[in-house]
C-alpha cells in the first residue's frame, strides 16, 4: 500500500477546497455575468487537472463539456427526462448546444425495489 504524505494530502485538500469555493462563485455571478462564470469554471477545472483530484460529483455535471459554461436550468441549459430504452436525463447547454445524457437507472431501480417491499 502506498503512503501518501502529508504535503500531498494537504495541497489535494487545498485544491478541492478552492475548486469548490470557485464553483460556488459561478453559481452566484452565473445570471448576472455568464462569462465570469466560465471563467470561474476553468479556473476550477485547471486547479483539478494540475492537482489530479477529482471534481466533487455535486459540480460534475454543472458545467458544459465542451464550453465550460456554469449551466442553470432554464437560464442556459435544457433540462429533459427520458425513459424510452434506458431511462436518463438530458441536458442540453443554451449557449452552444452540447447535450449530454446521463442515466438515471439507479435511481430506478432503487424506487422498484422499494416498491415491492
Amino acid at each position: 500500500m502506498k503512503k501518501v504524505s502529508w504535503e500531498k494530502r494537504e495541497k489535494k485538500k487545498v485544491a478541492i477546497e478552492r475548486i469548490d469555493t470557485l464553483f460556488t462563485l459561478a453559481e452566484k455571478v452565473v445570471k448576472y455575468s455568464p462569462d465570469l462564470a466560465r471563467r470561474y469554471v476553468e479556473l476550477a477545472l485547471e486547479i483539478q487537472k494540475k492537482s489530479k483530484v477529482k471534481l466533487p460529483r455535486k459540480w460534475k455535471r454543472r458545467y458544459c463539456k465542451r464550453c465550460h459554461a456554469f449551466l442553470v436550468p432554464g437560464f442556459n441549459a435544457r433540462v429533459r427526462l427520458r425513459t424510452d430504452r434506458m431511462p436518463h436525463v438530458v441536458i442540453t447547454c443554451l449557449e452552444c448546444g452540447h447535450i449530454m445524457r446521463y442515466p438515471y437507472l439507479r435511481e430506478v431501480k432503487e424506487k422498484r425495489k422499494r416498491k415491492k417491499d
